[in-house]
């Protein structure tokens, strides 16, 4: 499903317009960048848990040249389903 059946599939489920579920969704897509950004959690009861990890620099091997290199430490995106949403899928 990309963005726009999304949209389309709210619109549906909520009697909304399309236009109406585009700016609710990318409201929602805003809201939760945003507090991802200050490092907050971000969690929706039944469907899951966004949230920021750090990963740490760590040594990796260029598989073209089979030398040694470093990877940076960065931040990630995690994505922990709620108990709800993991039944659904079973």
């Amino acid at each position: 499903m990309n963005k726009s059946e999304l949209v389309s599939a709210i619109a549906a489920k909520s009697g909304l317009s399309k236009v109406d579920s585009a700016k609710a969704l990318n409201g929602m897509m805003e809201a939760i960048k945003g507090a991802l950004k200050k490092g907050d959690k971000v969690a929706l009861v039944g469907f899951g848990t966004f949230s920021v990890s750090k990963r740490s620099a760590r040594q990796g091997i260029n598989p073209a040249t089979q030398k040694t290199i470093t990877i940076a430490a960065k931040k990630v995106v995690k994505f922990k389903a709620g108990a709800d949403l993991a039944d659904e899928v079973k």
